[in-house]
């Protein structure tokens, strides 16, 4: 029997530590909805008043918009060796970047997506390259924490696990 210092996480093992979905602001359509739903910025109460005037009629428009969506599109899964991009239904990985290939964590804000409080997530190599674009994850901030401290866990085990075998 092995110890593990976390329930259910060994170093030797890929264990999953979060999944997100992009929100509608990853189509042009939902950007254009946010962008509309943002056009008057004066708020009354919370929202504001173009959030008012235009979201009761195009409810159904954005509602169909986030079934297809999760339907057809992806999920963005963390894992304590890298970050990968499926398809939203079924089990078909898309990519995977593993955590030796990321040098930085950008977040970049594309128009109609602060509306739906998300952001793009841009994993940069060492050479400045955009490795994998994150489309429109909401909360993206704490995501990109997550991700850059599973880095930072990621060396630190890989770190651990050098000096233990170099002990043998």
């Amino acid at each position: 029997m092995t110890v593990q210092a976390i329930a259910g996480v060994s170093a030797s093992a890929e264990a999953k530590i979060m999944t997100v979905y992009p929100s509608i602001s990853a189509t042009a359509i939902g950007r254009l909805l946010g962008q509309l739903y943002d056009c008057i910025p004066i708020r009354v109460c919370g929202p504001t008043i173009s959030a008012v005037l235009f979201a009761l009629p195009t409810a159904p428009l954005a509602a169909l918009l986030y079934l297809v969506t999760k339907a057809t599109g992806q999920r963005y899964v963390l894992t304590n060796r890298s970050v990968q991009v499926w398809a939203s239904l079924g089990n078909r990985r898309i990519s995977t970047v593993d955590f030796s290939q990321i040098e930085d964590v950008e977040l970049e804000q594309r128009p109609g997506q602060k509306f739906y409080r998300a952001s793009d997530i841009k994993l940069k190599g060492a050479n400045g390259q955009t490795v994998l674009r994150l489309d429109a994850v909401g909360d993206a901030g704490s995501f990109r924490n997550a991700i850059l401290r599973a880095i930072e866990a990621r060396k630190m085990v890989q770190s651990a696990m050098t000096t233990i075998a170099a002990r043998k």
